[in-house]
Formats: C-alpha cells, sequence, structure tokens
C-alpha cells in the first residue's frame, strides 16, 4: 500500500514522538503477533487435547506429536525465513505466510478420524509459521527503534501475551457452546482478518539513514561470523531448554490442572492468567533491558520461570496452577523480548533475521521435543511430576550461563557503533 504524505512525516519524528511511524508497525506487529503461529498456534493447542481425544480416540501423545511436527516444521525453516527477511523485507514474507497460516487453522475444521489428516496440518502451519511471529515483525521494529528497541520489542511481544490471554478462553467458550471445529474455524479466521490487513498497511522497514535521523544502519556480523562467537551459542543453550521446560508445560498445562480436579473453566483460566503473566513479563523486561545489562536480566527472568515449571510439578489445585502459571507466563514473555535484544546488541542488524532465524530453529526442535516428552512421561507413568521436576533443575542450571556473556561494549568494534548502551 502506498504511503500517505502523513506517514512520510512521521518518518522523520524521534522515537520518543508517540506521532513516529516506527509506533505504528509497532502496534500492526503485536495484532499481528496475537493472531499469528507464536501465540494462536501454541497457547491454544492445549485446550484441544481433550475434545480431539474424546472425538478420535487419540491419546495425548499421538496429539502432542502434532505439535512437535509443527515445531520441527518451525525448526526447519525458519534460517530460510530469516535470510528471505533480510534479502526482501518483512511485509513479502508475513502476508503470505499469514494466508496460509489462517488457512491451515481454519481446515483443522474439516479433520477426519485420520492422525496423518491432522499432522499434515500442523507440519504446513509449522512451515509457514515464523513468517508469521514475531521473528518476521522484530525485523521491521528493529529498523525503526535503538534507545527504545526494548519497549518497542516489548510492545510487540505483548501480542503473544494478548493472544495467550484472550484466545485459550474464547476457544474453549466457542467448543462448549459450538464444538471445536467450529472453534478451529474462528481462530482461523481471525487470524486472515486481522493480521493481514494490518501488515499490509503499516508494516515495513524503514531505510538506513544518516545516524542524526535516529534510525540504526544495517551494520554488524555475517551470520557466518556470529555463529563463532561463544556468546551466540550461549544464547542458544539457554533458548534450547527454556523451550523444552516452557513448552511442555504450558502445552500440558490444562490437562495437568484438569487430571488433579480444577474445573475445565480453571484450567483455562489458568491459561489466561499464563497470558496477563506473559504481557506483564513482556513490558516488564522490555523496560528493564532498555537500562540495565540484559544477560543479568535473562538470568532472573529464566530462574523465575524454573520456579513456576517446579511449583506446576507439585500444583493440586486451581491456585497453585495459577501462580505457576504466572510464574511460567513472565519467562514466556520475557524471553520473547531477551534473545532479539541480545542479537541486535552483540551482532547488529547486517544478518539479524538470519542469526534470530537459526537461534528458532534450536528453540523450535526444543519446543517440539517438551510436549512429547511430557506426554509420554503421562502415558506411561500417569503423572508428570517427575519429569517437571527435572526440567525445572535444568533450566535453573542454564539460566547461570547467562552471567557468562560479556558486556557489549566488548564487542561493539565488531557490530559497529553501539548507541544508547545502558
Amino acid at each position: 500500500m502506498a504511503i500517505t504524505p502523513s506517514d512520510q512525516l512521521s518518518f522523520n519524528l524521534g522515537e520518543s514522538d508517540r506521532r513516529y511511524y516506527g509506533w505504528r508497525v509497532v502496534v500492526a506487529a503485536c495484532l499481528g503477533v496475537m493472531v499469528g503461529f507464536g501465540s494462536l498456534f501454541v497457547y491454544t493447542f492445549g485446550v484441544f487435547l481433550k475434545p480431539l481425544s474424546a472425538e478420535f480416540g487419540w491419546t495425548r501423545e499421538a496429539i502432542s506429536r502434532g505439535f512437535g511436527l509443527a515445531a520441527l516444521m518451525v525448526a526447519i525453516c525458519s534460517p530460510s525465513i530469516g535470510q528471505a527477511l533480510d534479502r526482501y523485507g518483512p511485509r513479502r514474507i508475513i502476508l503470505p505466510c499469514m494466508t496460509v497460516f489462517g488457512c491451515g487453522i481454519a481446515s483443522l475444521a474439516l479433520l477426519r478420524p485420520h492422525l496423518w489428516q491432522f499432522y499434515a496440518t500442523c507440519i504446513l502451519v509449522g512451515a509457514v509459521g515464523n513468517g508469521a511471529a514475531h521473528l518476521a515483525y522484530s525485523r521491521a521494529i528493529s529498523t525503526w527503534f535503538w534507545k527504545r528497541l526494548g519497549l518497542a520489542l516489548a510492545l510487540v511481544m505483548a501480542g503473544a501475551g494478548l493472544g495467550a490471554m484472550i484466545l485459550p478462553v474464547l476457544a474453549q467458550a466457542v467448543i462448549g457452546r459450538a464444538g471445536w471445529r467450529t472453534a478451529y474455524l474462528v481462530l482461523g479466521s481471525l487470524s486472515l482478518l486481522v493480521g493481514l490487513p494490518l501488515t499490509g498497511r503499516y508494516v515495513r522497514e524503514r531505510a538506513p539513514v544518516s545516524a542524526s535521523a535516529g534510525p540504526v544502519p544495517a551494520t554488524g556480523m555475517k551470520w557466518q561470523e556470529g555463529l563463532r562467537t561463544f556468546h551466540f551459542w550461549i544464547i542458544v543453550v539457554v533458548l534450547f531448554v527454556s523451550s523444552v521446560s516452557m513448552n511442555g508445560s504450558i502445552t500440558h498445562l490444562s490437562a495437568l490442572l484438569t487430571d488433579r480436579g480444577v474445573t475445565a473453566g480453571g484450567a483455562a483460566l489458568s491459561v489466561s492468567l499464563l497470558g496477563g503473566s506473559s504481557l506483564a513479563g513482556r513490558f516488564s523486561v522490555g523496560w528493564v533491558l532498555d537500562r540495565y545489562f540484559g544477560a543479568r536480566i535473562a538470568f532472573v527472568v529464566y530462574l523465575l520461570t524454573a520456579g513456576g515449571i517446579l511449583l506446576l510439578a507439585r500444583a493440586d489445585h486451581l491456585l497453585t496452577g495459577c501462580l505457576a502459571a504466572g510464574l511460567i507466563g513472565v519467562g514466556a514473555g520475557g524471553e520473547a523480548d531477551i534473545t532479539p535484544y541480545l542479537l541486535t546488541r552483540y551482532f547488529g542488524l547486517h544478518a539479524f533475521s538470519t542469526l534470530y532465524g537459526i537461534t528458532w530453529t534450536f528453540y523450535a526442535i526444543a519446543g517440539a521435543l517438551g510436549p512429547v516428552i511430557l506426554g509420554r512421561a503421562f502415558d506411561s507413568t500417569g503423572s508428570y511430576t517427575s519429569l517437571l521436576t527435572l526440567l525445572a533443575a535444568a533450566l535453573a542450571l542454564a539460566s547461570g550461563l547467562m552471567l557468562l556473556l560479556p558486556r557489549y561494549d566488548e564487542v561493539s568494534n565488531q557490530v559497529g557503533p553501539i548507541r544508547g548502551e545502558p
């Protein structure tokens, strides 16, 4: 869509001005993320576990494999999507990916008692998933902001928090009134009717200009250089462990709580609370990232998440489940800010989306493993407790690796001048 004169004037305002065009990109990206893969698919998947099992007689492990297959496709496709984003810009990638994703979710309304059909759809939405998630939108945001990048990313990632608050409750309500098929149709339609028009109208990169005008030139390491640094692999290792733990916990949260006597409505409320705390985590972590050293913030966030998973392992009533969900949500929200923020600080923008896509490969592989191994643990032992306890301990240990990351100024000569360093 053509740029209007009003849009053009807003390009030259500062980041602190609410009329700055970058904030319009933020709002559109926030709502796009809310109805994209990382929110709509991830946070509603668990709500459909029991309805699908009851309808078709599938085990939880079998259904969870669908999530795993989607996550594996995200892992396989994310580097290519990242390279395409660096080369062609976000809008040309987001629009077709969002179209395929929304249609794929809606098509689950036509699901028949064939696991291959369910798996094929999950593979399809996973293949385009990160083209309709914050990986794609973060590329655009990072060209519009530097001093307020943490806050801008937090606002974008807040879309996932809003989705986690609203979409599971909406899906549960539609399932209760009209069935799970209608719920899938409603969710797919939301993706198409909200994500596509807003992205088409507002989401674009800002072309590099002089430093005095504010935006950041696309300087920094090549992706091959980034892969040779130890700080990149620290980020990846911690992200991998957190993904196994958080995605497994989130996917089975509703089923775990109902197994322990919590009502379906109460379980949906806990998932919604997880979304609310994820939203709060995004805002608070984004705010502190612009003011304090990001690695230390990451250490605290991941440690809180480990505490939430440990609490969930022993949750036996709604209050404990809600508290556990709240802590896990802080981690889910904060992690979404931390990873892209640290990548821009350590590696610059030259190959930002490619490196971000590579981290997503490891995140998604771990995300595929988490729900499946928890499903297998339950099917084998009838309990999630032992494995959740082990995952909490592993995440607590991994979080300590963040304290080994160097200060930004120690690598600034490799990525260009680092402005606004806390």
